[in-house]
């Protein structure tokens, strides 16, 4: 038994995930080298002491202190139940390290609790690479020039409005923008002026859309607003309110430059696809266009 005990200490020493164990008086009885390393604390430092002085005194994402409320591990040992938890813990140097712990209580022979078990894994690698995930996703499907949301994130949202649609008969459409006489501005005063133009206009559509309404960039000039939820009616006033913001819009250097926008509006059809809602909003931008510009066409 001796033997057996032994092996398992070994094992549990060599894991890479740190583990302790502590009584009842929540006193640290066994560190392992995992939990020297996550922690920064040799085992003869905290042997003997109680976890919550100022050893690991965990804290939830609000900031809350689990060694006085909440501490899993003491609870586990209090109601005989397992938990597991993200929180961080206080590394030696001062600064906080995301873990996952995983707690149980420990028995007797008889099945009397004694204390509990704590095992907890540095998860500080995977939280990094699910943020690098969740940036990578967002750059592919945003725009680099304006931050908006890029063609490719406009059609799966739209492709997504028009089954709600079929499904639900919940209304849609989308307003197709195009700015007037783009190439004038960048041939008078080149392409980095053409830039901040158009992230003005991409800025004022995106700080003045409602909840419904979606805006990206679809390429070039041109930008796509989809709407959910309303009918043809609010789409127009939708239009015209983008319209005058951006007539109203203007760069102050290296001269006041103001720049308009034409406006096609469809409201969704039954049978549309993404490719025939767009085309339609396109005829009428380009009526809007041969109209005179700086319009709205339905």
């Amino acid at each position: 038994m001796t033997d057996e005990r032994s092996l398992t200490m070994d094992l549990l020493d060599n894991l890479s995930d740190g583990v302790y164990f502590t009584d009842l008086e929540r006193r640290i009885l066994f560190w392992n080298r995992g939990a020297e390393r996550i922690t920064g604390f040799r085992r003869e430092e905290v042997l003997g002491r109680s976890c919550m002085d100022n050893v690991l005194r965990h804290v939830d994402e609000e900031g809350t202190q689990l060694c006085l409320y909440g501490c899993p591990l003491a609870a586990s040992a209090s109601d005989g139940n397992p938990r597991e938890a993200e929180v961080f813990l206080h590394h030696k140097d001062g600064h906080r390290v995301p873990i996952w712990v995983r707690t149980a209580p420990l028995r007797d022979a008889r099945g009397v609790i004694t204390g509990a078990v704590e095992i907890f894994s540095d998860i500080t690698l995977k939280k990094q690479v699910e943020e690098r995930l969740a940036e990578m996703e967002r750059l592919a499907l945003a725009d680099t020039l304006t931050g908006l949301a890029n063609r490719r994130h406009m059609e799966m949202h739209i492709q997504a409005r028009l089954e709600e649609f079929r499904r639900f008969g919940w209304p849609c459409g989308c307003l197709f923008i195009d700015v007037d006489y783009f190439k004038e501005i960048n041939d008078k005063y080149g392409h980095d002026v053409g830039d901040r133009v158009l992230k003005m206009i991409a800025h004022t559509l995106k700080s003045n859309a409602r909840f419904s309404e979606e805006v990206g960039r679809w390429g070039g000039e041109e930008f796509l607003i989809a709407v959910a939820g309303s009918g043809l009616d609010k789409m127009v006033v939708a239009a015209e309110r983008f319209r005058i913001l951006v007539q109203n819009s203007y760069l102050l250097e290296p001269e006041s430059i103001h720049a308009t926008i034409s406006v096609g509006c469809v409201l969704g059809e039954p049978e549309d696809s993404l490719d025939s809602l767009v085309n339609r909003a396109d005829e009428m931008l380009y009526r809007a266009k041969q109209a005179g510009r700086n319009r709205v066409c339905y």
